[in-house]
């Protein structure tokens, strides 16, 4: 069983390679912000909060964000293992963390913060299936056209516009960061650049991790 955690600046590529390994591994992919955008799309109790906040780029309370990782892990669907994708955001997350479980590695995708804002200003997400697409560097085969199930509603999120991507590249350097010098301290940390091609940056993660003899799809 593997269990990792993917960290590194919004937009670095996390959701990308963390689905890759999961298909060709058979892993769990447990993303915060998927949770939370699933509760908006379903108008549930906590919606309107989320929303509020996400709008802003702040990032979520932490009991927050803790109660809804915690009830994730409990659902036990990950016999293969898991990758955690948003958790944590701070320190204080990453002490709570690594007290409740194990984990084999954090990798760290590091990319320059300038081109995190021209990513981010550039992504369109499915609203029907939440496949992700980038208008300059991985646009849809038919404009306006989800490749994965025909969708013509590619939205823009409220927090991908300049004002909300610079609020969370802030909160990322002044929260984020603690938790992966957390991490390094004990030794967990793998960093890979993602400033190259998807598949460079995969190969490089599944050599850092010496997964090649494990490799279960694709």
């Amino acid at each position: 069983m593997h269990k990792y955690v993917i960290m590194g600046m919004p937009g670095c590529g996390k959701g990308t390679q963390s689905e890759i390994m999961c298909q060709r591994f058979n892993l769990v992919h447990i993303s915060v912000g998927d949770i939370l955008r699933w509760n908006i799309k379903n108008h549930t109790k906590l919606a309107a909060r989320i929303k509020r906040l996400m709008s802003t780029g702040r990032l979520i309370p932490d009991e927050f964000v803790e109660k809804i990782v915690q009830g994730r892990l409990q659902e036990h669907d990950w016999n293969y293992g898991f990758i955690l994708d948003g958790f944590p955001r701070n320190e204080n997350q990453a002490e709570f963390f690594l007290e409740s479980y194990d984990i084999d590695a954090v990798i760290y995708i590091d990319v320059p913060s300038e081109l995190i804002v021209e990513r981010l200003s550039s992504r369109r997400v499915c609203a029907n299936c939440n496949a992700t697409y980038n208008l300059k560097s991985h646009p849809p085969q038919q404009t306006g056209v989800c490749d994965a199930c025909g969708s013509r509603d590619l939205v823009k999120r409220p927090d991908d516009h300049e004002t909300a991507i610079r609020e969370r590249l802030l909160d990322y350097e002044e929260k984020t960061l603690p938790a992966l010098n957390l991490f390094r301290r004990k030794e967990l940390v793998i960093t890979v650049r993602g400033d190259r091609p998807i598949t460079e940056v995969q190969a490089d993660i599944q050599r850092d991790l010496n997964l090649a003899k494990y490799r279960i799809k694709g």
